[in-house]
């Protein structure tokens, strides 16, 4: 509920890219960030609606990857409006303060037929950590599709500070999945 922090995220956050040698706007219609944590040993469930990224990628020569991607935390879904508001409050992810999370790519590499690993810096309330995000990129229908996923440690991010730090009623992992959609480049 209040987790939803899981941010980003979402990062992200979130997180891994892959799309063109040319910058290429992820498509949101098609892509989403969601994360998963636990809440009193409860699995919970939830998503960013906003979010924005442009990726430069270039599969044969993934080291020249450039991306980066922003989640309007406000944007948090819980499917209940009760736990949304405490997640924008202060101690979760003071989106007043920090209205966005930020994931920018420092490197990425093949890690097999249409495998890789994303390496970047996630930046959540202010904190910075790196981040490392395997993903999967796949190209049908003049269409690129990334999908990824990363676990995320939301007391690295001062996600739930104060009385919400007790890892017993919110889980300190967060898991963050990802998928971006962007044309194939010409």
């Amino acid at each position: 509920m209040r987790l939803a922090i899981a941010l980003l995220a979402t990062a992200l956050a979130a997180s891994g890219p892959a799309l063109a040698q040319s910058p290429q706007r992820i498509q949101p219609d098609k892509s989403q960030i969601r994360f998963a944590f636990k809440q009193m040993g409860v699995a919970v469930e939830g998503r960013f609606r906003k979010f924005d990224g442009q990726v430069a990628f270039d599969p044969k020569k993934p080291e020249a990857t450039k991306a980066e991607f922003e989640v309007e935390l406000a944007s948090i879904d819980l499917g209940n409006a009760d736990g949304e508001t405490e997640a924008k409050r202060k101690p979760w992810l003071s989106v007043e303060a920090f209205p966005k999370a930020k994931f920018a790519a420092g490197s990425v590499k093949s890690t097999g037929p249409g495998r890789f690993e994303a390496t970047g810096t996630l930046t959540i309330k202010g904190v910075s950590q790196p981040v490392t995000a395997p993903f999967t990129l796949v190209e049908a229908a003049g269409l690129r599709t990334v999908e990824g996923t990363f676990p995320l440690k939301r007391l690295a991010f001062r996600i739930g500070e104060g009385a919400w730090s007790d890892t017993d009623t919110v889980a300190d992992e967060v898991t963050v999945r990802f998928k971006f959609v962007t044309a194939v480049p010409k």
